[in-house]
Order: C-alpha cells, then structure tokens, then sequence
C-alpha cells in the first residue's frame, strides 16, 4: 500500500516514532466530543497499517500526538498525509457536517529507541496534562535530550 520498495521478509527493524501535527492556524477546534472521534479514526486507520503498531494518540485543542512503530518500507510522509487528509475528511463530512477540521501543512516526526517506548507513550497520552501545568516544551529538545541527555 504505501511501501517505497520491495523489502525482504527476513529485515529486522525497530523504528518507533513520536510524531505531531497542528490544526491550521492553531484553531482550537479539537474540543473533546471531535477529540474523542478523531483519536479513534487515527488509531483505527494506523491498527489497520500494514505492519505498523499503534503505541498512542493524544493532544490538546490544536494538535495531535502520535506513537507508533512502522516498517522500513513504510513511506512517513505519504502515511502522515492519508492520516491528515483522511481524519479531516472524516471529521468535516461524518460527525461535523461542515467545514471544521483543517490542517496545518507539514508534521513533525522524531525516532527514539524501544527503551524509551514506555515514557513517550505517556508523555503522549498526558498532553493535556503537561499544557495544564504549564509544563508543555518544545517536543523535539524533550526529545532530543532524551535521546542525547548528556546535549553532545
């Protein structure tokens, strides 16, 4: 389906990513009742990926968090974009009956090791935890110290 190439069947592979992506404009337009249906599609369309592993979902009011682990073959960017475009689609014409959900254009994605699995699924499904405390940082130093606590 979305596969760059024809990859042997004996490839080892661990490739987990923490992705995320904003409404357009920051629009907080994810209240609870869209949160709720759109965690769902996301999750129900990445379970049904192709050898990738649905982790997590969560966000707040202007954007999403995703954790997963994909094959090799796995094309990210034309994946994030049938999340993207499908999860809007989804939204606007089966639960809002209008024009509500729009995307920002990119995404973010960063890599971490399975070690650390277990603490990126939390820090994605407590989103709004962490922004209620006032503790949101920017995803990507969290995670690059993660990767590099020692910043070489």
């Amino acid at each position: 389906m979305l596969s760059a190439l024809s990859m042997p069947k004996n490839v080892y592979s661990e490739i987990n990513l923490h992705l995320t992506w904003h409404t357009k404009n920051n629009a907080p337009v994810l209240m609870e009742i869209i949160e709720d249906r759109l965690h769902h599609y996301l999750e129900h369309e990445i379970r049904k990926t192709k050898n990738v592993f649905f982790h997590a979902v969560g966000g707040t009011e202007n954007h999403v968090h995703l954790a997963a682990t994909i094959p090799p073959s796995l094309l990210i960017s034309e994946w994030i974009g049938k999340l993207k475009g499908g999860s809007s689609f989804y939204i606007n014409h089966e639960i809002a009956n209008r024009k509500l959900l729009s995307w920002q254009d990119g995404y973010g994605v960063v890599s971490f090791g399975t070690k650390d699995l277990k603490w990126v699924v939390e820090y994605v499904k407590n989103q709004k935890e962490h922004h209620a405390r006032g503790q949101q940082r920017n995803d990507w130093s969290v995670l690059t110290k993660m990767k590099n606590p020692k910043g070489r």
